[in-house]
């Protein structure tokens, strides 16, 4: 069984392609080096961010297998891919996804219940699926914003918490209240809340969130480190405030900006092709706000002694 997972930043990852549209597997082995070498401490591989909705079952299997071997055993790897309707097909999918290796498969929280449907509903669909696959697999949550966002409720969680076989929550509130009261429910639990958003990041670590699990630690996951390993210290505040702004570029023209970033000021070998935009979407004017934004990130990482 999973030990508790460790806190800090867990980046949502992307997907290289090549030039013919493929998994550029070469291409996430070197993604996968530059996210330990930023110093996170695990993986969500197969997410929303990886594409995940366009990638095949057999393309998301063979990037969760390809993650798990790259990162080979230095830090934790997590996996969703978990898109199916039916039940039967989320358990197969879910069966298949845990024998890659990774170190837990994550649920989608919108699979189990339509989004009109109430909690009860979402409970025993998710009993049905848990029946449906080993009990050994470790699980997590997504509250994934596609195809819509479905937030835990306090009675699902502490029902999930009765089942004990869920370790890693990646929250998408973006509400301080919220999370909150949803810390209150896991607390002393191995059940664990990594925060997605930004602005909301540092109080929540404050009282008692885990770690980062968003978007921008596609960009400067090294500051995240520093805000995660430092939040009771008064000079995180500032840095908060920064992060924060600089999040904003998330709703720019995300993959294709966060590829072009990797490759154009990390050097790493990542196209800009995506499945989910057109890369020729990222204009000129994107491309000078994503260079504004690493000038401002090795500031940041000056200032904070942040190893980039």
């Amino acid at each position: 069984m999973v030990k508790q997972f460790p806190g800090g930043v867990w980046p949502v990852m992307l997907t290289p392609f090549t030039e013919e549209n493929e998994v550029d597997y070469e291409a996430l082995g070197s993604l996968v080096e530059w996210y330990i070498e930023k110093g996170v401490s695990g993986l969500f591989a197969v997410c929303q961010s990886s594409e995940m909705f366009q990638l095949t079952l057999k393309e998301r299997i063979a990037v969760a297998k390809a993650v798990v071997k790259a990162s080979n055993g230095r830090i934790p790897v997590i996996a969703s891919g978990h898109i199916s309707e039916s039940l039967e097909d989320q358990a197969a999918e879910i069966t298949d996804m845990a024998e890659t290796g990774v170190d837990a498969v994550i649920l989608i929280t919108n699979r189990l219940a339509r989004e009109e449907e109430e909690d009860d509903i979402w409970q025993k669909n998710c009993e049905l699926l848990l029946a449906k696959i080993p009990e050994d697999i470790p699980l997590g949550f997504y509250e994934c914003p596609y195809p819509y966002k479905r937030l835990l409720s306090e009675k699902n969680i502490r029902w999930c918490l009765e089942t004990k076989r869920f370790y890693f929550l990646k929250d998408t509130c973006c509400d301080i209240r919220q999370i909150e009261k949803k810390l209150s429910c896991l607390k002393g639990s191995k059940l664990k809340l990594y925060n997605a958003n930004t602005s909301t990041l540092l109080e929540s670590l404050q009282i008692g969130a885990a770690g980062y699990s968003g978007v921008m630690a596609n960009f400067h996951p090294e500051l995240y480190v520093w805000l995660c390993r430092h939040f009771t210290e008064q000079k995180a505040k500032e840095l908060s405030d920064q992060l924060s702004l600089m999040s904003l570029i998330e709703r720019q023209y995300y993959p294709v900006n966060a590829k072009y970033y990797l490759s154009d000021e990390e050097k790493l070998p990542i196209r800009t092709i995506c499945r989910v935009q057109d890369e020729e979407g990222l204009t000129e004017t994107f491309k000078k706000e994503v260079d504004m934004l690493s000038r401002v990130s090795d500031e940041l990482a000056e200032a904070y002694q942040v190893r980039r």
